[in-house]
């Protein structure tokens, strides 16, 4: 499994255009093959950043959703409205059990 963070920083002036736009990308997204979540949230200390949270399937589905126009379109539009590339990190992970953790 692949888990992707990521964060971004809005504005008063642009702060609804930006969450719009990150909604109709995680909208979106949701629907491709090995997408198993992909979330915006607000953060409760400071609401002017944005932080995703998204979980694929493989390697595979992530390089997919990359290329993917409209993803191509959507970091170029926020990176527009922002005035940079949005933080990102990309992780490869298991799911344990609690069990597991002893």
């Amino acid at each position: 499994m692949i888990t992707i963070t990521g964060s971004t920083t809005t504005t008063l002036e642009n702060h609804r255009e930006i969450i719009d736009l990150c909604v109709e990308h995680s909208l979106r997204s949701r629907g491709e093959p090995g997408c198993l979540m992909h979330n915006i949230h607000i953060d409760c200390e400071d609401p002017s950043r944005l932080f995703f949270y998204e979980l694929w399937q493989d390697d595979q589905a992530v390089s997919k959703h990359f290329e993917v126009a409209e993803s191509l379109e959507f970091v170029q539009r926020l990176t527009r409205l922002v005035g940079s590339r949005p933080e990102m990190k990309i992780y490869r992970t298991a799911e344990l059990s609690p069990g597991e953790l002893r």
